[in-house]
């Protein structure tokens, strides 16, 4: 299969224009040092709430995140306890809602996000650091594609999308620093990601209009905004890409830890709307 004639993997996962998808922040889960004892089914409810009020709010999809697992590591550290928990809090959450479902263990542990989409019936990954490599605040982080892509073969998963960001956040890119956005927009799609983002510095920083045209330009995939878009800058943002993932804009007060405010979501999905 070429390029070209590669079928659209957000149109297929979700049948809209433009689709919008809500980001489901999990506090600390057992055996991060933010952990208090929380039990599982706690974070369990607290992940199935929010996805209802996505849901409510008019979202068109979701994706399952640990962001509370702060100080990430690598992928390599991670213990078996992260996917098993995420693997139970998602099933929870597709089981409520039905809707279209992502997964992604940070910090770029894309064949644990490939285990745990398996395991709960998800059907999509994103994936951080894709193709080359870039220095994280965890470290030196190499990009996840061939191990990842051989590992979702070897589950019978190859159904499960792979959305790859092009231009990570919260890293340095001095590796790669000689190759232009095009040059590594290129090579994420030749490493097989079905859809590309575009993303700012860090969580809920806006993604610059000039990073998205630098991606789209090239890209002959469907490209999302990663970070940053809210009710005020959607009818721009969206003028260069073909959706987005939403999280800090959605929830009350604006902070990614607090619950998802129904109101912020209808906003934007009125703006988007207006856009199909």
């Amino acid at each position: 299969m070429t390029p070209t004639d590669r079928p659209d993997a957000l149109w297929d996962m979700f049948g809209v224009a433009k689709p919008i998808i809500g980001t489901i922040h999990l506090p600390p889960l057992p055996g991060t040092p933010r952990y208090d004892g929380q039990p599982v089914k706690q974070i369990r409810q607290r992940a199935v709430e929010d996805a209802r009020r996505y849901a409510e709010g008019g979202v068109d999809g979701l994706i399952v995140e640990n962001e509370g697992d702060i100080p990430f590591v690598k992928p390599d550290d991670l213990g078996p306890e992260t996917p098993a928990c995420m693997a139970v809090v998602t099933a929870a959450v597709i089981e409520a809602v039905g809707l279209v479902t992502g997964v992604l263990v940070l910090a770029n542990a894309t064949m644990h996000s490939i285990a745990v989409a398996k395991a709960a019936g998800a059907q999509f990954v994103r994936a951080n650091q894709w193709a080359n490599a870039y220095i994280a605040n965890e470290g030196f982080l190499e990009g996840t594609a061939g191990q990842a892509l051989r590992y979702r073969a070897s589950l019978g998963g190859n159904d499960i999308k792979v959305l790859a960001d092009v231009h990570v956040k919260h890293g340095s890119h001095a590796i790669v620093g000689d190759r232009t956005i095009a040059e590594l927009t290129r090579d994420t799609e030749a490493f097989d990601a079905d859809v590309l983002i575009a993303t700012g510095e860090r969580t809920g920083d806006p993604t610059r209009v000039d990073e998205i045209r630098a991606i789209s330009d090239v890209a002959t995939r469907p490209v999302l905004i990663g970070s940053g878009l809210n009710a005020g800058n959607a009818n721009e943002l969206l003028m260069h890409a073909n959706g987005a993932i939403v999280g800090s804009a959605m929830k009350e007060e604006g902070a990614w830890w607090n619950p998802v405010s129904v109101d912020n979501t209808r906003q934007i999905m009125d703006v988007v709307k207006g856009l199909r």
